[in-house]
């Protein structure tokens, strides 16, 4: 079962990963993407890690992702991605060409995972158009990123004020 989780900021879409994680009853992996750039980002990678599992596998890769998931993917294993956008936007800051590289790797790599994987990424397409063009490339990017993932996932879930709403798949 492959799993995109979509939503807003602070809508729960981290805390439903989380849970189905738990639900599995599998080993997990949680790969963090997140870079601890100033205090504020600092306390929010700290309260993920306060709220997760002290059994889960935790790693931390802010960019080559695809390779963390294949070298973590395993039948009978969970592995939870939190969060997409936050991986998308550190690559998209860097040089170009290792950012398309790394964003069809992770393409490649979804469809041939085994098992519970469970993908967290904000949806930044329904607010107005930004103003500058890196921020529109973003959204245009993140947009892109989401529908190619959507096709290849079993189950899409939007949260919105914590509340999940099923897009796609069984229900949860």
């Amino acid at each position: 079962m492959k799993t995109l989780i979509l939503g807003g900021v602070r809508s729960g879409k981290s805390r439903l990963a989380e849970r189905l994680a738990q639900q599995s009853g599998l080993p997990v992996t949680y790969i963090a993407t997140a870079l601890p750039g100033d205090d504020e980002m600092r306390r929010r990678i700290a309260a993920h890690r306060k709220r997760r599992p002290e059994a889960w596998t935790v790693v931390e890769e802010p960019y080559a992702l695809a390779g963390v998931l294949r070298m973590h993917a395993a039948a009978g294993h969970c592995i939870v991605v939190d969060c997409l956008t936050l991986w998308l936007t550190q690559l998209m800051c860097g040089d170009d060409e290792r950012f398309l590289a790394e964003r069809d790797a992770l393409l490649a790599a979804v469809p041939d995972l085994a098992d519970h994987l469970i993908l967290v990424s904000n949806e930044t397409g329904l607010g107005i158009v930004p103003m500058d063009a890196l921020s529109r490339r973003f959204c245009d990017e993140a947009g892109r990123l989401h529908q190619v993932l959507a096709a290849c996932c079993d189950r899409v879930v939007f949260t919105v004020a914590g509340l999940p709403m099923v897009l796609k798949g069984d229900p949860l």
